[in-house]
């Protein structure tokens, strides 16, 4: 099964970030589905059942205390070819790193981790300096929330859209 360990975010925030959305400038592409907004804390691909049970009984052993995350930046990858819009997601960095260590043995470590939120998908851009000034353009502001918890995901890809299905819910302390 394709799996992941992500933070998911509170009804509120979705409701900000969809307004955020609305503000993108046109664009061919597809805007990421309000239930699917997500924070990637570790992709961990193709697994097995076998290696799911590992995983969780390493993933219970994180002891790390509740914490806030600040929504803070509105971006992309690379303003030459862009593919991405992407959201900031700054106070994550320490669950992602103790994550990676948990699994390290089993999974490589992150090289380059960006704390991000993917909010749309690019295929093609009339004009690419206009959109980029008009996406710099958009305001937001800092959005605080609280993480009390990180989950192991399946992801299910269909034509249509990924499907989400939450494996295990691991509380913070």
């Amino acid at each position: 099964m394709r799996t992941f360990i992500s933070l998911e975010l509170p009804e509120e925030i979705r409701k900000e970030i969809i307004q955020i959305q609305k503000k993108i400038p046109e664009f061919s592409g597809k805007k990421t589905e309000p239930e699917n907004l997500h924070l990637t804390l570790k992709f961990l691909g193709e697994i097995s059942e076998q290696e799911v049970e590992k995983i969780k009984a390493r993933l219970r052993e994180i002891k790390l205390k509740k914490f806030q995350a600040e929504i803070s930046e509105l971006g992309v990858f690379n303003p030459n070819f862009v593919k991405i819009i992407w959201l900031k997601i700054n106070g994550c960095d320490e669950l992602q790193k103790i994550i990676d260590n948990k699994l390290e043995n089993l999974f490589p470590k992150e090289k380059r981790f960006m704390s991000h939120l993917t909010i749309a998908r690019v295929k093609k851009i009339n004009d690419k300096d206009k959109f980029i000034s008009k996406l710099k353009n958009i305001k937001i502001k800092n959005l605080k929330f609280p993480v009390s918890s990180f989950f192991l995901k399946k992801s299910t890809l269909t034509s249509e859209k990924p499907v989400y299905e939450t494996i295990e819910e691991f509380n913070l302390i």
